[in-house]
């Protein structure tokens, strides 16, 4: 799974020791990146196996680096797999925000991801020839859910890549688990994005997330920081996830438009979406760093259930912000 370490925890205070309620924590490696997941209660808890097991069952039905999963197979021409409920819901989240963003967030761009390397498959050598080709494979509208649970490509060199949405839903599945266990407060984060429950009972505060700097390419700094309760937040960027051409020196970011089949370094540099869910947090941030700024502005007037904060270059070269007014209400003062 892509990685997208685009937003951190920021530093959480517990109050005094004689609180009743403990800070329970796991933390490990999963999807080709770090988690951290706290939970609070007033015993000790360890749901490590739980979790485990939800990355397994994940990986197993979502992931494009395990040969032996489902999406592998789809992808390399098995129609006869019947998704499990997790690839449905992926499916379901990709269709509507591939509505929402008029075609710009398109999981079919797998094969597009492989030719730039970008993805599990073969890197090619592109020009404008080979791009359009593989075009032609590419397109939401090519491919289909069938009622009994099987994927219908119209080309079978069609890839699909949920790597854009997939984190997203695995840490909305890892929150359900704790809703199941009956966890009331609780942050799940896994590479960067989050999603949260409640509040920090143990200082009384709600849960705090920092955005990084993307300007910043050596270590990290945080941009702002913001807080959250019920709601999952979601980042995208260039500014990490690239590769340089050895022998030209090219610059190719990982951010590819479907509609022009070449990657995308546009004047975007960082999109944060909050939504009620992690996955369309995740999907509509990767679907920001695609599309000029001003079809974003009209996608967040329509969707007032999103909030976004976009981080950008205008015609000077300069860096500049736009954010929605409800995530502006949502910046903590790091000196209160």
């Amino acid at each position: 799974m892509r990685q997208l370490i685009f937003v951190g925890i920021a530093a959480l205070s517990f109050g005094c020791s004689n609180n009743p309620l403990i800070k329970n924590q796991t933390v490990g490696n999963a999807l080709g990146t770090t988690y951290s997941i706290i939970y609070l209660d007033d015993e000790q808890l360890d749901f490590q196996k739980e979790i485990d097991s939800v990355f397994q069952v994940l990986n197993q039905s979502l992931s494009t680096y395990i040969p032996t999963s489902d999406i592998s197979k789809i992808n390399s021409g098995d129609s006869t797999i019947v998704v499990d409920h997790m690839f449905k819901d992926v499916f379901e989240t990709s269709s509507q925000v591939h509505e929402a963003s008029k075609g710009y967030f398109d999981p079919t761009v797998g094969v597009l991801a492989n030719a730039w390397g970008f993805g599990p498959g073969e890197q090619l050598q592109l020009d404008s020839l080979k791009v359009d080709s593989l075009l032609n494979y590419v397109g939401w509208d090519k491919v289909k859910l069938n009622a009994d649970g099987t994927i219908s490509k119209n080309h079978s060199e069609t890839r699909f890549d949920f790597n854009a949405v997939a984190k997203g839903y695995a840490i909305d599945r890892l929150g359900a688990l704790l809703d199941a266990k009956g966890i009331e407060n609780y942050l799940v984060e896994v590479g960067g994005e989050v999603v949260t429950k409640g509040i920090n009972t143990i200082s009384g505060k709600q849960w705090s997330v920092g955005i990084d700097d993307p300007q910043v390419e050596i270590g990290r700094q945080l941009k702002l920081i913001v807080s959250l309760q019920d709601k999952a937040m979601a980042s995208s960027g260039n500014y990490r996830k690239f590769r340089i051409d050895p022998e030209t020196g090219e610059k190719f970011v990982h951010t590819i438009d479907p509609k022009t089949g070449y990657t995308k370094n546009s004047k975007v540099l960082a999109a944060s979406v909050i939504a009620g869910t992690c996955a369309e947090a995740d999907a509509f941030a990767t679907a920001f760093m695609a599309m000029d700024l001003s079809a974003s502005k009209r996608l967040l007037a329509a969707r007032t259930e999103l909030e976004a904060y976009i981080i950008f270059l205008n015609g000077k070269g300069e860096t500049k912000e736009y954010m929605t007014s409800g995530f502006e209400k949502l910046i903590v003062n790091p000196n209160n």
